[in-house]
């Protein structure tokens, strides 16, 4: 078992089988909690380019993913299985920031931070993997796509643009979409994966926040406007468009103002 928390989430990061990398982040969090593991150690294992991954569901573009009606099961299936797919590299990917970066000089309270996100999608995924089971289906049963991670190859060695990236971009949109989810699951009848993506939107919210801390903390060290740097990065690293509407009201209350994104949208419009 490991006795680090580099270890520990290489372990996770790593694993094909995902019970066994939900358990695994599960038990490394409560362990760095705790304060049962160090940090790091000389014989940690060096950290994967790609997390460990069972050989379904089958990777495609994004292209030739089908949107379905949530007005039927098999659509609702499909969202879920998406969301599910989503929840799953987010595990991953804040296995990779406490890994990849568990080398720096960086305060112990961004690890804490981090395992929290861990340990919540590892959360949401068996939520959501459940809700696929009790609808007759499972994890790996329909086509998914391979995009997200790449946000963390392109991020690989600037702590900056991970923090940019990921929670100020990918769980932001989170925060403009989740709701109108929720709604229109509700609307189909829907209320039990309804009530998941509640929660997910809740803690959405502390990960982006999460997120905003600590992208302001490394530029103000760094002498940096963090507004400002915020929009070159996403210009240099975000392959894709930031896109309204926009939750402005739960974005500002995670630190995320409009002056961080909005020049980096053609359009201005939110709710």
């Amino acid at each position: 078992m490991a006795n680090t928390l580099r270890a520990a989430s290489v372990e996770a990061l790593s694993s094909a089988d995902l019970d066994a990398k939900v358990a695994t982040t599960h038990r490394a969090a409560a362990q760095w909690r705790e304060r049962t593991l160090s940090l790091r150690g000389p014989g940690d294992t060096p950290v994967p380019d790609r997390p460990g991954r069972p050989k379904k569901p089958e990777l495609v573009a994004p292209r030739l993913l089908r949107k379905r009606s949530l007005n039927s099961l098999g659509g609702r299936i499909a969202l879920i299985h998406a969301l599910a797919h989503i929840e799953l590299n987010a595990i991953d990917l804040a296995l990779d920031i406490v890994a990849r970066f568990a080398t720096r000089q960086i305060p112990l309270s961004f690890f804490d931070n981090w395992m929290q996100v861990a340990d919540d999608e590892a959360r949401h995924f068996t939520l959501l993997r459940t809700r696929l089971r009790s609808l007759g289906s499972d994890y790996g049963d329909l086509p998914a796509h391979d995009g997200l991670w790449q946000a963390a190859t392109d991020t690989r060695g600037d702590l900056h643009a991970r923090l940019a990236i990921v929670p100020l971009v990918l769980e932001a949109r989170g925060l403009d979409v989740t709701p109108g989810l929720a709604a229109s699951l509700r609307a189909s009848g829907d209320g039990e994966t309804a009530a998941i993506l509640d929660i997910i939107y809740s803690d959405e919210k502390t990960h982006v926040a999460v997120g905003a801390k600590w992208f302001r903390f490394f530029c103000a060290r760094d002498g940096i406007n963090a507004a400002d740097r915020f929009r070159v990065l996403v210009r240099e690293h975000f392959h894709g468009q930031v896109k309204p509407p926009f939750n402005d009201r739960a974005r500002s209350a995670a630190g995320l103002t409009p002056l961080f994104y909005r020049a980096l949208s053609s359009a201005s419009m939110s709710r």
